[in-house]
Parts: structure tokens; C-alpha cells; sequence
């Protein structure tokens, strides 16, 4: 499945509080004749109408994959043939392999659960690696938090503990996370504020993981 364009989920960006009542379908209808009008010429009709209904086709697409919660929302797979039948038939698809116990994992399933709700057009899935034995080995995965980057069925990125996120290797946001997954092409565009991010100012890992947890991330 192909994912949803940037285009249509910009426009459903604009109008987050009620996507699906008949008000906002309204300013929907609006905002893509719009944009109808920057790509096209109003006197090319036919071609117009087609641009017409690839929008609304996607825009009907769009809605309902957000109704059934499968893309913009972080999913908890247990079945590895699962995760499998996913990267496979996305367009999009971001993994999280972890240990629930590590705290590392659980500071990267934080910032995966503050990014997936703003990218409808992604799937974004957590499983834990004692169910993934033949993936892990696959994959060759040894450190954890391990989130490996999915663009139809094909692994294009990995981001493997903290590397390469935030200004250091145990400080970084949930929109260092974004701008990361987007330059691996499996975000439309970035849209997280510091608001969403929960406001808050790049904390160290030993200020978030406590005393007497596991640390970090080798893993066999």
C-alpha cells in the first residue's frame, strides 16, 4: 500500500480537532480547490477533474486508515509474522525491537509515542525482541533500542541505542526522532513543536532512566 501523499496530509493537518464532520469537510473542499488552483490551469477542465478525484480518493484513503487506527498510532505487535505482513504492505513503516525492562527502550518508546498521533501517513510498531528470534536474527540486531526504517518492505534506515539523535548520544526529542525519520523518507513533513514534544528541555539519559535499571543496550 502506497503511502498517503504530503499533500492530503498537510490538509488534514489544518483541521485536526473535527476531521470528519460536515463542517470540516467544507473547509476540506476549500482548501483543495485551493490548491487546485496553484497546480492547475482553471481552463484545463478535464484535467482539473482528474486532479479532483486523485484528491479526494486520497483524502478518502486517508480518513480511513485514521479511523482504524493503523497508521498514526504506535502499535504493539507480539506475532513476528506480523511485523513481516506490515513492512511488506506499507508504504511507510517504522519498528521499534526492544526489551520493555531496558531503560533505554523505554525512553525511545516515549518519543515514538509523541510522534506517531502527527503522521497519519505512517505505521509505527513496537515488538518486544524475545518474540522476534528469527527477525533479530535477520536483521542482525545486538544493540537495543534498536528502531529499524521500512519504505515498502525494504529496511532503508536504522537507528541503532541513541546514535545520531540529539546533541549528544544520551540527550535528544521526540523532534530529533522526526527530523531523523523524515531524512530517512518515511515522514511527510516535519510538524512536531516544542509543545508537542511535551515542552520540556533535552534532558540526559541518567535523568530519566533510574537507579538500578538496565542501562543500555547490548543485548544477545
Amino acid at each position: 500500500m502506497p503511502p498517503i501523499s504530503p499533500t492530503i496530509s498537510s490538509i488534514l493537518d489544518s483541521h485536526p480537532s473535527n476531521p470528519d464532520t460536515s463542517e470540516t469537510d467544507i473547509d476540506i473542499d476549500s482548501d483543495i480547490d485551493n490548491l487546485l488552483d496553484t497546480e492547475t490551469d482553471p481552463t484545463e477542465t478535464a484535467l482539473r477533474e482528474h486532479r479532483l478525484q486523485q484528491l479526494h480518493s486520497e483524502l478518502s484513503r486517508a480518513r480511513d486508515l485514521r479511523r482504524d487506527k493503523t497508521h498514526g498510532s504506535y502499535v504493539e505487535v507480539t506475532d513476528e509474522k506480523e511485523v513481516l505482513e506490515i513492512t511488506t504492505g506499507t508504504g511507510w513503516c517504522v519498528v521499534h525491537f526492544l526489551k520493555p525492562e531496558f531503560g533505554r527502550c523505554a525512553v525511545m518508546d516515549g518519543k515514538i509515542e509523541a510522534l506517531a498521533p502527527h503522521h497519519i501517513e505512517t505505521r509505527f510498531l513496537r515488538i518486544n525482541v524475545e518474540n522476534a528470534p528469527f527477525l533479530v536474527a535477520k536483521l542482525k540486531i545486538q544493540v537495543l533500542p534498536c528502531v529499524i526504517v521500512f519504505v515498502d518492505g525494504i529496511s532503508v534506515d536504522r537507528i541503532i541505542g541513541f546514535e545520531g539523535l540529539g546533541y549528544s548520544e544520551d540527550t535528544f526529542t521526540a523532534r530529533d526522532l522526526e527530523a531523523r525519520l523524515l531524512k530517512a523518507g518515511v515522514l511527510a513533513r516535519l510538524k512536531l513543536s516544542r509543545l508537542d514534544d511535551g515542552g520540556e528541555p533535552r534532558q540526559r539519559l541518567d535523568e530519566v532512566v533510574h537507579d538500578g535499571e538496565e542501562d543500555d543496550d547490548d543485548w544477545d
